[in-house]
């Protein structure tokens, strides 16, 4: 290669790679400071566009928790009150036993019993939760002075039957809760796994292109000063 005043061939190769040197240390620069190996759509297009909608189908599950969530709340208010039901419907078979028996006098029986009767009546009706019906039971107990131990045990077959509904529905909202929580998990990992830089990787990497700028600023200043050797071919 003839040597010229005009053209630097070595400095422009030294020029060129100092550039890419530089590009590449903003780029690790940038993955140490975000943690991510794909912060935007300019660092991998497809990459990011799938990450992107993965995010968005994790925000759809948020709601999806939270609508199951609601529906627990609403079952949870719904067994509190059924067992204060099943508690008093307990209590009125055995006082519908000694109003049926007759034996003395039964009208304090028949006080209790219609005392239960007005707990239930507020118990079911207090059953709600976010303006849902938390309790939907539909008990024909009566009277106290006409109480059987038919018409009660026909009242504990029914919440009985009420309460075992709510308590499948139950475990089955706990399973979907524990699911949408795991697949969220999931998810999040997955998008991880695309879009999340490996810090001990970038951080070697910088070293290393922290070392190569320096070396390629000595070689461009060792090859710009090539110029000036031929100015000693003409003394």
């Amino acid at each position: 290669m003839a040597n010229s005043i005009n053209t630097n061939s070595g400095a422009m190769v030294a020029l060129q790679s100092l550039n890419q040197t530089n590009r590449d240390l903003v780029t690790t620069q940038n993955r140490v400071s975000t943690g991510l190996k794909v912060a935007s759509a300019k660092d991998n297009g497809a990459v990011w566009a799938v990450a992107q909608t993965q995010k968005a189908n994790m925000i759809a599950l948020d709601a999806t928790k939270t609508n199951l969530q609601r529906a627990q709340s609403v079952n949870d208010v719904g067994l509190a009150a059924g067992e204060s039901v099943m508690d008093a419907l307990v209590q009125m078979k055995s006082l519908a036993a000694s109003i049926a028996a007759g034996v003395g006098d039964t009208s304090a029986y028949e006080a209790d019993y219609d005392a239960l009767v007005t707990e239930i009546t507020a118990s079911i009706a207090a059953a709600s939760f976010d303006g849902t019906t938390a309790l939907s039971l539909t008990l024909s107990l009566g009277a106290g002075s006409a109480a059987t131990e038919s018409v009660v045990q026909t009242a504990i077959d029914t919440a009985a039957s009420a309460m075992q509904a709510l308590g499948t529905t139950s475990k089955s909202l706990e399973r979907q809760v524990t699911f949408t929580s795991k697949l969220q998990d999931a998810m999040e990992t997955g998008i991880g796994n695309l879009v999340d830089a490996d810090l001990a990787k970038e951080s070697a990497k910088l070293t290393a292109l922290q070392t190569k700028q320096q070396l390629g600023v000595q070689a461009l200043s060792i090859a710009n000063s090539s110029s000036s050797i031929l100015l000693s071919l003409f003394r």
